[in-house]
């Protein structure tokens, strides 16, 4: 079921804000799809989903290898008969204010600081569809 990203439903919205260990897709270079848990967070009113990752994983190249428009991506969640999935382009951002606002989303969503790590990045998403029923 599709939502509209100008006026979603309330509850896909509380879905979204509610601690759930989600999952994020990203395209390896040669097209095939890798699935990995993650926190993730997302922002309606910018339109931004965030993952915060270390700058050495699979998930950091294979966006990093789509090039500077970004990796078609998509992030997702369930619980029961609720589900949601967010799709978008995905970027890598290392600059410290936008890591650390990702951080502290993060901490809100999921009711605790992250394990500290030098080398966090964060997977940043322009959403540009949102689907489920929350």
């Amino acid at each position: 079921m599709a939502q509209d990203l100008r006026t979603p439903d309330p509850a896909y919205l509380d879905f979204w804000r509610e601690r759930h260990v989600c999952t994020l897709t990203t395209p390896r270079p040669d097209g095939s799809p890798h699935v990995v848990p993650v926190g993730v967070t997302f922002d309606p009113e910018t339109l931004t989903a965030r993952v915060i990752c270390d700058k050495n994983s699979r998930k950091v190249a294979n966006v990093q290898a789509a090039g500077p428009d970004g990796a078609r991506v998509a992030v997702c969640q369930m619980e029961g008969r609720r589900w949601a999935t967010l799709e978008g382009r995905a970027v890598v951002r290392a600059e410290t204010d936008t890591v650390a606002d990702a951080v502290a989303r993060y901490a809100v969503r999921y009711g605790r600081d992250p394990r500290p790590n030098p080398d966090r990045v964060v997977i940043e998403i322009a959403v540009t569809r949102a689907l489920g029923r929350g």
